[in-house]
């Protein structure tokens, strides 16, 4: 029997992501964010949220998509990965979903200029809609995880 996944919908480039509530800490409006200098360029800075230095990261830039301006739409989603914090800057993020695993497929090789890596899966949802789900873990590579853990120190 299929099972149900709750996800967070959100997106980027016109495309549309998930990623597990149950990996979503909180969803923020975009607040000034403090640059760290000799990081990676998709490593945005570090924000203070509620007394906890948060890394933000922009999926954009971390996917080699275009970057462009912030808007009153965009949203930095927290997610916890390997037992760190991380905030995503997304263009958008306004819904939750129920996605039955059988909807799910594997990713193909290339998707949108994304390496397949990035992906768990792509949900089929009705006729014309996919979500793209992300794979947390490959999103922020070990190395870069040790690094983004040393600003939290």
């Amino acid at each position: 029997m299929a099972e149900e996944l709750k996800v967070i919908v959100f997106t980027l480039a016109h495309e549309e992501y998930g990623i597990e509530v149950d990996k979503v800490r909180t969803i923020e409006r975009m607040v000034p964010i403090t640059r760290v200098p000799k990081t990676p360029a998709f490593v945005k800075g570090v924000i203070n949220l509620r007394g906890i230095v948060i890394p933000v990261i922009d999926l954009r830039g971390r996917f080699g998509l275009a970057e462009t301006e912030i808007t009153e739409n965009s949203r930095i989603i927290i997610v916890a990965a390997n037992d760190l914090e991380v905030g995503f800057i997304v263009d958008s993020a306004n819904d939750v979903m129920d996605v039955m695993s059988d909807a799910i497929e594997n990713p193909p090789e290339v998707l949108g200029g994304i390496k397949a890596k990035y992906i768990s899966g792509v949900a089929k949802i009705g006729d014309s809609r996919l979500l793209i789900l992300l794979n947390l873990v490959e999103v922020l590579s070990r190395n870069e995880i040790i690094q983004l853990e040393q600003f939290g120190e």
